[in-house]
């Protein structure tokens, strides 16, 4: 496609993404209208969404030399998504609910409200058919780099009270930086937790494991975990234990040590509780990663209280990306700015409840550099 030399550009490329067999294990309206939108800046970073589950399908940005790769794992074509084993949800905003719930039962102003149990035993990301795997409104934002995605979830979708209008809209500015912003309000109350769930690999998608990353996290405190990855409601320090990422640290030096929450997640698949100033709505650092190898780091700040640090160790191989590589065992990353999972059981957690009249609003960006 032939583009003026603009500073910044919004390519928008209409997609052919109709599948050749009927779909069986999920139901999308208007499929014929999904497409794929690339933002890039003047710098040549691009970043490509597509309105079904608002998915980041790509991110491509140089390293040290200026050498371009896709460090985003995912796929071409829609049906890929929708077929994907074990549902990785790369590249998705989940949703209505973000990471798990115990037992999937909440109560909100004394009633018990039943959600799917699709991460047995709990909740997990939104359930059956969660925000990953609908097909969203999309429109690009006039005089922004920016592509603006909406989505209605009605009241007692997937059991969830009340009719919440959601929006979420990435903005791809000219220093490397992916801004998402989430804005939702409701009818009724209810429980909200929107996150993004790109897999990185800071190497390029499929170049092997993310184990020689250097993570840093902004967190003292994190929320241990059960047998079924629901938080204990304890906030231990960090200090002396596998999960202190407050100095930067390969991510493998301690993934393997005897450690009863390591052994819980397969590795590392916890939240972080970020340390923030007394402006809790402050926009601050959470993670710094770097991949020594070609140089690039990426800086996640965010307005969130959490951060799931997950190093895909459900990964195994099966799952070939858009290279044609097989994504390895821990052949990725997620950071997922996040409240903590299961607050709707959890009093002594920050609370997630909405309520009609107020605004959810959060604010998250992805910055990439080199060094």
């Amino acid at each position: 496609m032939k583009t003026s030399p603009l500073k910044s550009q919004l390519l928008i490329v209409a997609t052919a993404l109709l599948l050749a067999t009927p779909l069986t294990a999920v139901e999308v309206d208007d499929f014929d209208s999904i497409q794929r939108y690339t933002l890039k800046n003047q710098s040549g970073m691009t970043v490509s969404v597509t309105n079904y589950g608002a998915i980041i399908t790509s991110i491509v940005v140089p390293d040290r030399n200026g050498k371009m790769a896709d460090v985003a794992l995912g796929y071409n074509r829609v049906e890929d998504y929708i077929n994907a084993v074990d549902r990785p949800y790369f590249g998705a905003i989940v949703g209505r609910y973000g990471n798990r719930i115990a037992q999937g039962k909440f109560t909100l102003d004394g009633k018990t409200y039943s959600l799917a149990a699709n991460n047995n035993p709990n909740h997990l990301h939104g359930g059956n058919i969660g925000f990953d795997k609908v097909v969203w409104d999309a429109k690009p934002i006039e005089g922004q780099n920016a592509i603006q995605l909406s989505y209605l979830a009605r009241d007692k979708e997937e059991g969830y009270p009340g009719n919440l209008q959601i929006r979420v809209t990435y903005t791809l500015t000219d220093d490397n930086a992916i801004l998402v912003d989430y804005h939702a309000t409701t009818d009724q109350a209810t429980p909200v937790n929107l996150t993004q769930h790109t897999y990185f690999n800071l190497k390029g998608e499929g170049e092997g494991t993310i184990l020689d990353h250097e993570l840093m996290l902004n967190a003292d405190r994190y929320t241990p975990v059960d047998a079924t990855a629901i938080p204990t409601g304890e906030l231990p320090a960090v200090a002396g234990t596998p999960m202190d990422f407050t100095k930067p640290k390969p991510i493998g030096r301690d993934i393997d040590k005897k450690n009863q929450q390591l052994e819980f997640g397969r590795g590392f698949d916890h939240n972080w509780v970020l340390n923030k100033p007394d402006d809790k709505q402050a926009m601050t650092l959470a993670a710094r990663v770097y991949e020594p190898t070609s140089g690039r780091v990426m800086e996640v700040h965010t307005t969130e209280p959490g951060i799931q640090f997950y190093c895909g160790n459900f990964l195994d191989g099966r799952l070939i990306g858009k290279a044609g590589k097989p994504y390895v065992h821990r052949g990725g990353f997620c950071l997922e700015t996040q409240h903590y999972p299961d607050s709707p059981n959890q009093p002594g957690f920050p609370s997630t409840i909405l309520r009609p009249g107020k605004t959810y609003q959060t604010q998250t960006s992805y910055r990439f550099s080199t060094r």
